[in-house]
Formats: structure tokens, C-alpha cells, sequence
């Protein structure tokens, strides 16, 4: 499996309303529920109107389309992350999953899921 790291740097907020955040970002997510609105931008692009921020994210992609069918992908990969200490922030698109761990965890995650076979681009 291929996974693309992503260049940017990303922070995960919890925003008051959709007013500040900037919908032009190449990579934008955004997520409600009944309790919360949460986004994940480009650390550059933080909402003034955040009322948490957890800076300090790099963020990789499996490559691809990904089947609904497809098993278990999130989880073998989180299996490696957590059996080597490392904390995941998971967002999964139509297409793709991304995942995303603190800039300092980068490199050994990299190390790590190398190791088990995943093949890495930039």
C-alpha cells in the first residue's frame, strides 16, 4: 500500500462557527455534530473564532481510491502506530482515509509502518 505524506502542518480546532474558516484551503475538513464543530486546516489558516487548538499535526493519505469493502486498512495501521506509542487523529473521506500523527511522531511512523511493508511518497 502507498501512502503520501502531506507537506502541510496542520492544527485540529474546535471552532464557534464556520464564519472564520477558510473554505479556499486546498485541505479543509470539517466535521458537526450535535455537539461540536471541528476543523482540521493548515496551521497558517487557525480561525481567530476557535475556542480550542491542537497544533503541530502532519498528516499522510493512503493513495487511491479506496473501496467501501476494503477491511481492516484503518486498523492494521493504527495497530503499528499504537504498538509503537504513537497517537493517531483519523479523518476518512469518501475516497481515502487520512492520518494524522504529532510533526515530532513523523519520522518514526514513517520508520515503523516502512517496516511492515507501507511504501511512502512525498
Amino acid at each position: 500500500m502507498i501512502i503520501e505524506i502531506l507537506s502541510q502542518e496542520f492544527a485540529v480546532c474546535k471552532v464557534k462557527n464556520l464564519k472564520e474558516v477558510n473554505f479556499n484551503e486546498i485541505f479543509t475538513f470539517l466535521s458537526k455534530t450535535d455537539e461540536e464543530l471541528s476543523l482540521v486546516c493548515p496551521i497558517e489558516s487557525v480561525p481567530e473564532n476557535s475556542l480550542e487548538v491542537e497544533k503541530d499535526w502532519r498528516a499522510f493519505r493512503i493513495k487511491g481510491v479506496l473501496d467501501f469493502s476494503l477491511i481492516g486498512i484503518l486498523s492494521k495501521i493504527s495497530g503499528i502506530l499504537s504498538d509503537n506509542g504513537i497517537g493517531i487523529f483519523v479523518i476518512s473521506t469518501f475516497n481515502t482515509d487520512y492520518v494524522l500523527v504529532k510533526k515530532n511522531s513523523l519520522d518514526k511512523a514513517k520508520l515503523k509502518l516502512s517496516e511492515n511493508g507501507y511504501k511512502f511518497i512525498n
